[in-house]
């Protein structure tokens, strides 16, 4: 017999099962993004029989390379097949791995006799049901407890996040041992553990950002050389800490299956650990986010296959950009669906997409429908969960199709729903604290821009330098207050001159500006202009507007990608008048694809200013722009 493949979904459970493989005696490689240079020694060892065990991610089998030179050769051979979380097999994983589709087109192509295990512990009948329809009828189902009698769960709502991380501060220190945070954003993850640390527990944030410390950081928590980790659902699926002593949401889930899978992580082999979800007012947001953002819409479809047609040769996600008003992510991820429809309407060669003969069949609309509406009862039914006052475990496994029986939860008392007030006040002051960076663009959308006539990369000394941002927009510390200036009053508030004016001497932008100008607008003209021009004054530096707008355009917010935007502001500002000399502090109210602010910084530097500092009250960026 041949070696066994196990198809599982993140690197860090790879990680995990591997060091267990190692101690069991069992010779395991694997094949993934992560370690590329040794994809040559590992085909080597596959093709001498000289791997028990080879682990890979379900990207890998849409790998065209992967499957010609490393599966086919040794396909005769697998002694075994293993799907690993077997749930995103299920029309219900699909917006967490789609590319777990694929395994429903491997398993036909399998000989009938090759023995295959698919593993899970958040089954419900109805994924059950999906998976006997994907593996066949002939599946043998073996089902544990869900119940865990060491996991003491409770619930608290406390809508703004000063509150829960004054809460946070206040009652990790006194658990014992170690733990994870979930947080439902990357930024959350970060903004939390930086909170932490600031007030002496040893915390990092771990998310698909992390990069090369993803397994520095495991190790650590592994260890107990950190007390916690904020992590994002990249510290998810199978991560296997025996004594995990707690979790902590800072946000709802949302699904019971996320949340379980999540929260299961403590207590393994504990007589007891916490888990505790604390619920705030931003979660809906996020969670109507991942629901709306999960399948692309008519229209971006629409937009996209129409490019594609004309295009014999296929065009590259650059190409697309430039051509329909969609997110990069957004392309991204209706290529991605399309290309694993069965036949697939769009195929990638090399860089470039291209139509197939293929249509989009109606099937593929009915499952987004579906779906998008089973999210919803999903969303609802942790919404219950949380105003459970008891019974959590027993909601939990109901909703699991289990039997709760007589389920005790284990002798220690429920953490305090109240945290320090001085904590919060603290909390509050972080939160007003932070600033963001951002950096300058290089390069100039493909295609260029017609109207400056300019391609390629953009000269340094035409580029703005690094920038400031003063908060993320409608978010906790001064977001809330900068929505309430642009939408409701017309006037930004004292308080944000202090903040801005603050930051910009904590910042100390080199070479010093030494006078400030200001994005004009047509719809708000007086908005901008007046808080440059007391920001000025509070720094004691003179403010000249020597930028115009020339015309009337579209507002960025409607340009969907970076390509849109920046040709949305080509054109559209014109420097007035002679240039103060030295350098300058640009202001703005908002930043997204930065591209309003590089082009005034080259208009502004054509006409002689010194360099160009940008500085923004409120971030509105999509992550991938």
């Amino acid at each position: 017999l041949g070696p066994a493949l196990l198809v599982s979904p993140l690197l860090a459970l790879m990680r995990n099962q591997i060091a267990a493989a190692t101690r069991m005696g069992v010779t395991a490689a694997t094949i993934n993004s992560e370690n590329q240079e040794d994809w040559q020694a590992v085909e080597t060892r596959l093709a001498r029989d000289e791997v028990d065990l080879l682990l890979i991610s379900p990207e890998r089998l849409a790998n065209e390379h992967f499957r010609d030179a490393v599966l086919a050769p040794i396909a005769g051979r697998i002694s075994l097949l293993v799907v690993d979380e077997a749930h995103c097999i299920s029309d219900w994983g699909h917006d967490f791995r789609p590319h777990y589709r694929f395994i429903e087109r491997m398993v036909r192509t399998l000989p009938p006799n090759l023995r295959l295990l698919a593993t899970t512990a958040t089954a419900n009948n109805r994924v059950l049901a999906d998976l006997q329809s994907v593996l066949g009828p002939e599946l043998t189902v073996s089902r544990g407890e869900l119940g865990r009698p060491s996991l003491l769960l409770q619930t608290m709502r406390m809508p703004s996040q000063a509150e829960r991380m004054g809460w946070l501060a206040t009652h990790v220190p006194s658990l014992r041992g170690s733990g994870v945070i979930y947080c439902l954003t990357v930024r959350d993850a970060v903004q939390v553990a930086g909170w932490l640390q600031s007030q002496g527990i040893q915390a990092e944030s771990y998310s698909g950002e992390t990069g090369e410390r993803r397994v520095e950081l495991e190790n650590a928590l592994l260890q107990n050389r950190v007390k916690v980790l904020v992590a994002t659902t990249a510290l998810g699926m199978g991560f296997d800490k025996p004594d995990l002593a707690f979790v902590i949401h800072y946000q709802t889930p949302g699904s019971v299956v996320a949340y379980y899978q999540q929260v299961g992580r403590a207590g393994r082999q504990l007589t007891a650990a916490h888990g505790v979800l604390l619920s705030g007012a931003e979660e809906s947001d996020i969670n109507d986010y991942f629901i709306e953002s999960a399948f692309p819409s008519r229209e971006e479809v629409a937009q996209v296959l129409e490019a594609l047609r004309p295009a014999a040769a296929g065009l590259s996600i650059n190409e697309l950009m430039a051509q329909v008003n969609v997110r990069r992510s957004r392309i991204e991820k209706t290529l991605q669906l399309l290309s694993l429809e069965s036949p697939a309407p769009v195929v990638k060669q090399g860089s470039k997409w291209r139509l197939t003969a293929a249509p989009l069949t109606g099937a593929f609309w009915e499952r987004a429908e579906r779906l998008t509406a089973l999210r919803r009862i999903e969303q609802q039914q942790m919404q219950e969960y949380v105003a459970l006052k008891n019974s959590h475990m027993e909601f939990l496994i109901r909703a699991l199709d289990g039997d709760p029986g007589q389920h005790a939860p284990p002798g220690i008392r429920p953490l305090p729903a109240s945290a320090d007030p001085l904590l919060v006040q603290e909390a509050v002051a972080f939160l007003r604290r932070t600033s963001l960076p951002f950096e300058p663009r290089r390069l100039w959308p493909t295609g260029g821009l017609p109207h400056l006539n300019v391609t390629g990369r953009i000269p340094p000394d035409r580029q703005a330098q690094p920038g400031r941002v003063l908060c993320v927009w409608g978010d906790a510390g001064w977001g809330s207050l900068v929505r309430q200036g642009k939408s409701q009053t017309g006037r930004f508030a004292d308080q944000l001159i202090e903040a801005a004016a603050a930051m910009v001497r904590s910042w100390a932008p080199q070479p010093a500006p030494a006078w400030v100008t200001c994005i004009p607008s047509r719809r708000h003209p007086n908005l901008v202009p007046d808080f440059a021009r007391r920001l000025a004054v509070a720094l004691r530096l003179p403010f000249q507007p020597v930028l115009e707008q020339t015309d009337d355009r579209p507002a960025q917010k409607q340009m969907a990608n970076s390509s849109q935007q920046a040709r949305n502001v080509d054109g559209s500002l014109r420097v007035q008048g002679p240039l103060p000399a030295g350098p300058v502090l640009l202001v703005d109210d908002m930043v997204d694809s930065r591209w309003t602010l590089t082009v005034a910084a080259y208009l502004l530097t054509t006409h002689g200013s010194g360099p160009v500092h940008p500085l923004a009250l409120a971030s509105t960026a999509h992550a991938d722009e």
